[in-house]
């Protein structure tokens, strides 16, 4: 596992540096069983209305536009038995890039994402440019059997052309998208069958701002 470990942060590593994005199979780096239980953790999330309505924006700015996303989320604490498994994970990628690309993340946040039939988040940006927060995103799918016809695809854009799609990520169990926050634009299309995911963000800021 940890041969298999470093392969995937040196392929994450590459596929940053040259592109600002990348995508791959994070199975062989979590375990199966670690992601059915992080399935099993968000549908039961789901099933018993724990997920918050997402809104966009922080702090005082923080405001709910369904013309912008329409997902439901509730944020990870690491204090059940899959995620404090995750977080372990997930600190291990964030040393591992800290290692390979001198980035200076010193801390993550993430959060359970739910979206319904219909549900989207239009074209955007995860952090503004220049403000040294979010700098690496993660997004993990926990979608079994999921088909091109489900739809929920994220929209990777070109950092240099946001007009231009260059990738395509369907939501498929055990998928992982990796970009640079500030720099590559990015969508989720509707989906046509409930969709779950898990988003994390690795920041160089030390201290939480509200969210």
């Amino acid at each position: 596992m940890d041969e298999a470990r470093e392969t995937c942060l040196n392929h994450l590593a590459d596929g940053l540096s040259e592109h600002g994005w990348m995508t791959f199979d994070a199975s062989s780096f979590l375990g199966p069983r670690l992601l059915q239980a992080l399935a099993a953790e968000v549908m039961l999330l789901e099933s018993t209305d724990a997920m918050k309505k997402a809104g966009v924006g922080r702090g005082s700015d923080h405001v709910q536009d369904r013309s912008i996303r329409r997902d439901r989320i509730a944020w990870l604490q690491g204090i059940t038995s899959p995620q404090a498994a995750l977080f372990e994970n997930f600190e291990r990628i964030r040393e591992g890039l800290n290692q390979r690309l001198f980035l200076g993340l010193k801390r993550f946040e993430c959060h359970y994402a739910t979206y319904r039939p219909g549900d989207f988040y239009r074209k955007h940006l995860d952090s503004f440019r220049g403000r040294a927060s979010r700098v690496v995103s993660l997004v993990l799918y926990l979608n079994e059997d999921w088909q091109p016809e489900d739809g929920g695809e994220l929209c990777i854009f070109n950092r240099d052309s946001e007009h231009e799609m260059c990738g395509l990520v369907l939501p498929e169990a055990g998928r992982m998208a990796v970009f640079l926050s500030e720099e590559i634009p990015h969508e989720v299309l509707p989906a046509n069958r409930t969709r779950f995911s898990l988003a994390c963000w690795f920041r160089q800021d030390e201290v939480p701002l509200p969210l």
